[in-house]
């Protein structure tokens, strides 16, 4: 048999071996890293798409909650595990996007170390102000802050965070000077504009949407390219006169490179299926997040190109962290 025979054959027992393994995938537990704590965002999306993979194919999708630094230690975790299909990330935009420009020194290469697969559900921040403050749209707001200049605050979750970066984004377009006061977290910055301690803040759809339907908050705008479906009567902020104003936060799914494209494929295959059924998207829903699907390829760019909008914003800024 010649050594180009033999090359062949190699070839065909790899590629038949490979469908094999995909078919057969998975044979036991996946591990879904969430590089948050239980309770945000990601970790509602992993749970709910997680259940549903569970049920499509047969194997447990465990949510492994592993916080710490905007994301970065449970996706390193993620991205350094075995690319075998056993481990998966369901993370933030911001990790993936704003991180690379945020950190002097990332622990990964969020390009090269991870695979995407699909974007599963996206969801706007909005912009909320504390009752007192005496403006009721977008542009009265801004008319304010230049009456103030450097005297009007805003919270946010933390340096970098995406309620910092949307502020920072809205000031620059506005033209307007406000202060930035971080908070260990959401909950702090909340309860502080719910006391009035601080007057305004951008922050995530779902958690604010109860506080504006109870009239302890106001809210002007939110940040996405469209309105939202949980909030309709909210206009955009291009719609409020803002339209550089956009920030759209979403929630997706990857895994170590170098897993396998079969592996990839299916797991594509099933959150189309996942996000397509009502269960899925009416839990989204009623939490104000979108179900949303990509390819690979489109998740893939939209990384690239969103990393670059956010670096030139966080270097505008003058924001770094170690």
């Amino acid at each position: 048999m010649s050594r180009s025979t033999r090359v062949l054959i190699a070839g065909a027992l790899l590629v038949l071996t490979s469908n094999v393994v995909a078919q057969s995938y998975p044979v036991r537990a996946v591990r879904v890293v969430v590089p948050y704590p239980a309770g945000g965002g990601a970790d509602f999306v992993a749970r709910i798409y997680a259940k549903s993979l569970s049920d499509s194919l047969g194997q447990q999708f465990v949510v492994d909650n592993r916080g710490g630094a905007n994301g970065n230690v449970g996706s390193e975790l993620a991205a350094k595990s075995p690319p075998d299909g056993y481990t998966v990330l369901v993370t933030a935009s911001t990790n993936l996007t704003i991180n690379p420009g945020l950190y002097r020194k990332m622990p990964f290469d969020v390009q090269r170390a991870l695979a995407p697969i699909s974007i599963l559900a996206t969801q706007p921040t909005i912009l909320i102000v504390h009752p007192t403050l005496p403006v009721a749209t977008v542009k009265e707001l801004v008319a304010l802050a230049k009456t103030r200049p450097g005297q009007l605050n805003f919270g946010s979750a933390g340096p970098g965070s995406s309620g910092h970066l949307a502020a920072e984004l809205f000031k620059m377009v506005a033209g307007v000077n406000l202060v930035h006061i971080p908070y260990k977290g959401t909950g702090p910055a909340t309860a502080d504009l719910l006391g009035g301690q601080i007057p305004l803040m951008f922050n995530n759809l779902p958690p604010s949407l109860p506080l504006v339907k109870a009239g302890k908050l106001r809210a002007l705008a939110v940040t996405g390219e469209t309105r939202s479906p949980a909030a309709p009567q909210l206009p955009t902020m291009a719609e409020a006169g803002f339209p550089g104003v956009v920030m759209t936060l979403w929630n997706a799914m990857l895994a170590p490179a170098g897993t396998s494209a079969d592996i990839l494929g299916k797991l594509h295959s099933e959150i189309i299926k996942a996000a397509k059924s009502p269960e899925v998207r009416d839990r989204l829903s009623a939490e104000g997040t979108e179900a949303m699907t990509t390819t690979a390829a489109e998740l893939g760019e939209m990384m690239k190109s969103e990393t670059t909008r956010w670096a030139s914003v966080i270097k505008a800024a003058n924001i770094a962290l170690e």
